[in-house]
């Protein structure tokens, strides 16, 4: 037992030490574009800049101190994102490219990796702004072959998160393709907002991604 709560609470600690990191890179960037600029924009621009950065240095939030809230309120929000396309391919030969999470990868630009670990568990790897990364384990906790998948976070995600992707087998023989996603970022609502910034906020990567998907079966890359 005593071993088992240690390595939750080191991935914790991993977990929090790397988004105060995203989170500081992210301030210093936006503090130095925001000095270059001038007028309104610039220095709002600074101003987040600076905050996110002296909140990834020191662990206080200053903006939630003043309003008599702790840091965890933030977290408390989760985000909801949905997107769906069209593959033109049977929904079972897309669902078992998909399960074999390995794949993922090879045809979406922002996953750097996925390792299987068990038959339900893996480790994710993916693309944050400035050149960082995320990593997170997921649990596989519905899966129907040819149909649905539907997964969270474990505890010490970097970014926790759940959803599902489903698989509707089309009249016309193609699949829609709809994955469903809730998250919280790692800097809460203002890292959402600076990472959408940057370009690398999940409901951009999921519409982008997806299409890369749909490009690489209808493609005839995959058998």
């Amino acid at each position: 037992m005593t071993n088992s709560s240690s390595t939750t609470s080191s991935t914790g600690m991993a977990g929090m030490d790397q988004g105060r990191m995203i989170s500081g890179a992210a301030g210093g960037a936006l503090l130095l574009m925001g000095l270059r600029k001038r007028g309104i924009l610039g220095l709002g621009m600074a101003a987040v800049g600076g905050y996110l950065a002296y909140r990834a240095a020191t662990g206080n939030d200053p903006v939630m101190a003043a309003a008599g809230l702790s840091g965890s309120a933030t977290a408390a929000k989760p985000i909801f994102v949905e997107h769906s396309v069209v593959i033109d391919r049977p929904a079972q030969q897309v669902y078992d490219y998909w399960r074999k999470l390995e794949n993922l990868p090879q045809v979406m630009s922002h996953l750097e990796s996925v390792t299987t670990l068990d038959e339900k568990r893996s480790r994710w790897v993916a693309k944050a702004p400035l050149g960082t990364h995320v990593e997170w384990e997921a649990e596989i906790v519905n899966d129907k072959p040819g149909q649905r998948i539907g997964w969270h976070s474990l505890p010490g995600a970097t970014v926790d998160n759940a959803g599902s992707v489903q698989f509707e087998e089309l009249p016309g023989g193609g699949t829609r393709v709809h994955v469903a996603l809730s998250y919280r970022p790692p800097a809460g609502p203002l890292g959402a907002a600076v990472a959408k910034l940057f370009g690398e906020e999940p409901s951009q990567q999921i519409a982008e991604d997806l299409q890369k998907f749909k490009a690489a079966f209808e493609g005839g890359s995959k058998n």
